[in-house]
């Protein structure tokens, strides 16, 4: 079997193979990536190329249906979620276009000496993207979009399951009007990915995938010295502090935790209520997870028979140690996993520390605040949380203890086309979107006059 194959995670049947790269390929897209880098990349202004970003927009717009069916058959996601992706990649991409010249106009510093002083940003080089299935577009365009703004050239290494994805936003690219050879896709094996890394002509790396993964890759890119953005995963807390509206915050929670049918690295994973709210939080919130239906397309089946397996296999654990189920079965049918929620859970208990990506909720109940942030902060992760809270400055107060990326007050899944977008901990280093995510491959140079 090909490393790079579409296999239907609803079926298990592989519709489609693709060869991994040879050396030769390899070395044709670094040898291109370069010379545009060198050529293109130099010639053209912000404006210009903001302007080829804004046609790519539209084109995630206009072929919005087909690009979601492609998903579809590679990691299982509805069509309607298909769909919601794509747009999200086109506003990302039209807020890159529209904003670029504003974060990248020069930075003037205020300097003793009262010399004309500026920081000018500006591409490095080659970077390369390796990314994951579970976002297949907007994961990619998040990365980069910016960076051939920027001035930067892109080899992009997608997920093994994605190869018709990838193919298909190279087109995008290409049809976009990016040169030949600003955005290339490659079928790269890891040691391929090791040495393109180790490559001269590469001066970075943005990795979106596992803690393993990630480690792999900051060590690679570290013996090479190059700078890596790393987006890994996460175990996110949604804290039920204080609400007059407990329905409000079950609904939020569901949406958090089954975003993506729960294959989201910032789905609120770990539910935890105080004292006063538990009880009826707790039995609304397992009866709304229950209520949900795959036929209905609340959710889709996960994206591997490897992913049902682990999933299955750290609840299955969970149990073991003295964990309760408190609604689903833990008996998949393929791929199709029944939302779940677990309670009981104790430090002891390996499911404390671990991530679990896909539609299973850890229910938690704390007597304060301070006992919420301890036990938020008890996790190896650090991406995202939740805070519901009417006070809004207790909220921020708590946002404040919680060693964390970002911080949502009073709903999940904030994010948006110009927000940052980044962790801490072994969520990895790093931002992407917004200005900060644009400059993080930037060549920050600066500018002195003596007169």
């Amino acid at each position: 079997m090909s490393t790079f194959a579409v296999t239907d995670p609803s079926t298990g049947e592989i519709a489609a193979e693709y060869p991994t790269a040879t050396a030769e390929e390899i070395e044709a897209a670094l040898v291109a990536t370069h010379e545009v880098y060198q050529t293109w990349s130099r010639r053209t202004t912000v404006r210009e190329r903001a302007a080829l970003a804004r046609r790519l927009s539209e084109l995630f717009s206009e072929r919005q249906d087909e690009l979601a069916k492609i998903i579809n058959r590679e990691m299982g996601k509805p069509i309607p979620q298909g769909i919601g992706e794509v747009q999200f990649a086109a506003k990302i991409t039209a807020a890159f276009a529209d904003n670029a010249e504003r974060w990248l106009a020069d930075e003037p510093l205020d300097v003793a000496d009262g010399l004309r002083s500026f920081f000018r940003y500006q591409g490095t080089g080659v970077i390369l993207g390796v990314m994951p299935w579970n976002y297949p577009y907007y994961q990619v365009v998040r990365f980069a979009v910016p960076n051939l703004i920027l001035g930067n050239t892109v080899v992009l290494r997608h997920a093994a399951q994605c190869p018709e994805s990838a193919l298909a936003l190279q087109q995008l690219f290409r049809d976009a009007g990016f040169p030949e050879g600003a955005y290339v896709n490659v079928f790269s094996t890891h040691q391929q990915v090791a040495d393109i890394i180790a490559d001269d002509r590469v001066q970075g790396v943005s990795l979106t995938g596992s803690e393993r993964a990630g480690a792999i890759v900051a060590e690679q890119a570290g013996r090479a010295l190059k700078k890596c953005v790393l987006e890994l995963g996460g175990s996110d807390v949604f804290l039920v502090l204080d609400t007059a509206d407990v329905d409000s915050a079950v609904k939020h929670a569901v949406a958090s935790r089954m975003d993506n049918t729960g294959q989201s690295c910032i789905g609120s994973k770990r539910i935890v209520v105080i004292d006063r709210h538990f009880d009826e939080f707790a039995a609304k919130f397992t009866a709304a997870m229950g209520a949900q239906s795959y036929e209905n397309g609340d959710y889709g089946p996960l994206s591997s028979d490897s992913a049902t397996k682990t999933l299955t296999g750290q609840v299955q654990g969970a149990l073991e140690q003295g964990a309760t189920l408190l609604v689903g079965d833990n008996q998949p049918r393929g791929n199709v996993y029944t939302p779940s929620v677990i309670g009981d859970i104790t430090p002891d208990m390996d499911v404390y520390g671990e991530e679990l990506f896909g539609p299973v909720a850890q229910l938690y109940r704390v007597s304060s605040d301070e006992e919420a942030i301890e036990l938020a902060n008890s996790s190896p992760y650090g991406l995202s949380s939740v805070v519901i809270c009417d006070d809004l400055e207790r909220a921020e107060r708590v946002g404040d203890q919680l060693d964390v990326g970002m911080v949502f007050v009073n709903a999940g899944l904030l994010g948006g086309p110009d927000v940052p977008f980044g962790g801490v901990k072994k969520s990895g280093y790093g931002r992407e979107m917004g200005k900060v995510g644009m400059l993080e491959f930037a060549n920050k140079k600066l500018y002195r006059f003596a007169k």
